[in-house]
């Protein structure tokens, strides 16, 4: 089991409480009060493993079996699937998971992808970004996930699109992290490429991205260091053991191109979309968040932190759902295509919702009975 401790909240919240509509919307003003109220998770990520074709995947799915959906009793719950970054592994997204499970009332996956994280390697003339989404599908397929919303993280950014891409009837919503589905990232800036570049310009390339990998570290310890560490130190030996093995998925991202990938998701207008990037990122450049931006015509969502800023602060992603007008808003998109994909008519929240008074059955924060709320007066 992973470590489910995160950082203590930094003091600082303001004396004055703020007029707000509704106490489970919290103002940007009070932002260290929500952080708080996150810091604790009640759900645990339970790991498992399957056979696919003689190769053993891992994964870990949240302990949360009775939650609903947003129909109240009697309706399924809305899924995630959190796909992690290269070199990672589900285990280091499992703080991260666990608490969007418990604010949310989600049911989350955390695969494993062909080795990384102590899954078996596809062998190398098999690795393409359809084999690496067919393996989410299969774990899924497991243990018997409905539509989910896909969060993809750096490489995983990629292949949530081409899960997103081949299986829309099973997509209920992408938030795209960090992502390396479109090209841009591949353009250094920093001072390698400036000074190799005329000699050698993938050393330069290559270079610059380890410099950037380095300086991204300590962002990581920005929360308890202790948690962290142990949340990333276990997949992130069995990735060095495996390290030869996943040279050939480290070629592909290198040439990976989905603009058109992205474009058709964007294009078909049902499937919510929310980028979210760490302000600080020089891992993925600033570039390509735009890039992002104009292919699919949706703002980026700025978050403090750099490359991975999930792990060093695993409330973020929830924090940025309930709290943030975008994350509210893609919830509400979410939930109307949970009603188009599960046929489920418009308006059932109302008739189930509980009389006043009475205690509810869900954890408040979780959206089971509930409309989203997106904004504070």
């Amino acid at each position: 089991m992973g470590d489910n401790a995160v950082s203590p909240p930094s003091a600082g919240a303001t004396s004055k409480r703020p007029h707000r509509a509704h106490p489970e919307r919290i103002p940007a003003t009070s932002f260290p009060k929500a952080v708080r109220r996150s810091v604790k998770s009640e759900v645990r990520m339970v790991p498992g493993v399957i056979k696919v074709d003689g190769r053993y995947l891992r994964f870990a799915v949240s302990d949360n079996e009775r939650t609903v959906g947003p129909d109240g009793v009697g309706s399924p719950p809305v899924w995630a699937i959190n796909i992690h970054g290269y070199f990672a592994g589900g285990g280091m997204y499992w703080r991260e998971s666990s608490r969007l499970a418990d604010a949310l009332g989600w049911r989350v996956i955390t695969p494993s992808l062909p080795g990384f994280g102590g899954s078996d390697s596809l062998p190398w003339g098999q690795v393409t970004m359809e084999a690496l989404a067919e393996q989410v599908t299969e774990i899924a397929d497991h243990v018997g996930a409905g539509p989910a919303v896909i969060l993809g993280h750096s490489m995983g950014g990629a292949v949530a699109i081409q899960y997103a891409a081949t299986h829309p009837e099973r997509t209920l919503g992408l938030i795209y992290r960090d992502g390396i589905a479109t090209p841009a990232w591949r353009d250094r800036h920093g001072v390698f490429p400036t000074l190799l570049a005329p000699v050698a310009p993938d050393a330069a390339a290559f270079g610059d991205l380890m410099f950037s990998l380095l300086i991204d570290g300590p962002d990581l310890l920005v929360g308890r260091m202790t948690s962290t560490l142990r949340s990333v130190l276990p997949d992130a030996r069995r990735n060095l053991r495996t390290i030869g093995r996943t040279l050939p998925v480290a070629s592909m991202l290198m040439d990976i191109d989905l603009r058109s990938e992205v474009v058709a998701v964007a294009e078909r207008g049902d499937v919510p979309i929310l980028p979210v990037w760490g302000v600080f990122d020089r891992v993925v450049n600033h570039a390509t968040a735009r890039e992002f931006e104009q292919l699919t015509g949706t703002k980026v969502q700025w978050v403090p932190g750099g490359h991975s800023w999930m792990l060093g602060r695993p409330q973020g992603q929830a924090e940025v759902l309930r709290y943030l007008d975008a994350g509210l808003a893609f919830l509400e998109d979410v939930e109307a295509r949970w009603r188009v994909l599960h046929r489920r008519p418009a308006g059932a929240a109302d008739r189930v919702r509980p009389k006043a008074g009475a205690k509810a059955k869900t954890k408040a924060g979780s959206r089971s009975g509930k409309r989203p709320l997106r904004n504070v007066s």
